[in-house]
């Protein structure tokens, strides 16, 4: 089964050939877990859930990886404009995970919501990633 830390490392490496996301972001805006004085905006990965479908003919294994956007902009248009880039980034890309073979990525779920509590944008992209091994 294809380790989360993996799956993430792959995604946040496509994410950050993306000179579009990159200048939306503001140069280094993917983080694994943000600090506390970290500038606005920003994308962090969160929970990922893996199933294993090893069924003897075929070893395939499914996860499921949330990325989210914060944003203290004022309006929605810059947590959109992040998650389009991303969506146009990630969705249905393939992606090689070590040697144990390749990871197709769909858009499984969006949401784009304002915190009152944080004070902030907060949009969600769930994305499944379905890995077939190599023979």
């Amino acid at each position: 089964m294809t380790a989360p830390g993996d799956l993430q490392q792959a995604l946040f490496l496509r994410l950050k050939g993306d000179a579009s996301l990159s200048a939306l972001l503001g140069g280094a805006g993917l983080l694994e877990s943000p600090t506390g004085n970290v500038a606005f905006p920003y994308v962090t990965c969160g929970q990922t859930c893996a199933f294993d479908w090893d069924t003897g003919a075929e070893n395939r294994d499914d996860q499921l990886i949330t990325l989210h956007v914060w944003s203290k902009a004022h309006g929605e248009a810059e947590t959109l404009a992040i998650m389009d880039a991303i969506k146009a980034r990630l969705a249905d890309a393939a992606l090689v995970i070590g040697p144990r073979g390749q990871t197709r990525l769909s858009l499984e779920f969006t949401e784009a919501r304002y915190d009152e509590d944080l004070l902030v944008h907060h949009g969600l992209l769930r994305f499944r990633a379905l890995t077939q091994e190599s023979a």
